[in-house]
């Protein structure tokens, strides 16, 4: 067992409102594919703009096939320890908001329910309608889609069906920026987790609390943009997995 990190670990334990953000970092671990790393999906798939989405059938059917191109890896995932040991902050009355690029719906698998959690990047766990917002069912969609070639439509209206992820072009959620922003200004602590801290808005979250003199630890393998810069308290390199679970769990024994 990886010994906990002192530092890590007091920061935790002394906080009582702590703001934690993922990226895709935390779910490689669970079999979740890095959709931005050196390895990543965009290196070998084009990713579908929103608006050719909602204007080409060519576009859509595109963009379903690389969906299930991923679609058992994300189906049959399972939280790892570290989405357990931010369910375990939340459980100890320390997690104020749990904000993440993921959009593997692990960290809601893992117990941190929809009043603690920000997918600002939306979720694969659900499929919804781009006209009306109904919400369809996931696996049948993808079924549908598998068996006929042919985008999926939504049952009560005849949009388009899409899973519930933010795509490129696609604005994010005004509800979600806003939370996020909230949850900057009341956290006492921010913690980043295997992010790269490159894609805004998300990466600005972080930067917005540590703005406000809150104390901002980095827990990533390989560097991110936030590295060097004077808001940072703490830059620990290495796999989350290994870093992050010791420490929350050195820190709520001794709390």
């Amino acid at each position: 067992m990886t010994p906990a990190d002192p530092a890590l670990t007091a920061l935790i334990g002394q906080a009582a409102r702590i703001l934690i953000f993922t990226g895709a970092g935390v779910s490689t671990n669970s079999g979740i594919p890095d959709f931005r790393g050196p390895t990543g999906v965009w290196k070998t798939r084009q990713p579908v703009m929103y608006s050719d989405f909602m204007r080409s059938e060519q576009a859509r059917v595109e963009y379903w096939d690389q969906k299930l191109e991923t679609f058992q890896e994300f189906s049959q995932a399972q939280p790892n320890n570290t989405h357990h040991a931010c369910a375990k902050l939340l459980a100890a009355g320390k997690l104020e908001m749990l904000v993440t690029q993921n959009i593997d719906g692990l960290h809601e698998k893992a117990g941190v329910g929809p009043e603690k959690l920000v997918e600002l990047h939306g979720t694969n766990a659900r499929v919804a309608c781009q006209t009306c917002g109904a919400a369809a069912d996931l696996k049948a969609s993808f079924e549908a889609f598998r068996e006929t070639r042919k985008s999926p439509r939504c049952e009560a209206c005849g949009g388009f069906l899409k899973p519930a992820t933010i795509s490129f072009g696609q604005s994010l959620v005004a509800g979600d920026i806003a939370r996020a922003e909230w949850a900057a200004n009341a956290c006492d602590l921010v913690v980043a987790l295997g992010s790269s801290l490159s894609v805004y808005p998300a990466a600005s979250f972080p930067l917005l609390a540590a703005q406000r003199g809150v104390p901002y630890a980095i827990v990533n393998r390989g560097v991110t943009e936030h590295d060097g810069l004077g808001a940072v308290s703490l830059r620990l390199e290495g796999d989350v997995g290994e870093i992050f679970p010791p420490a929350v769990r050195a820190a709520l024994q001794d709390a």
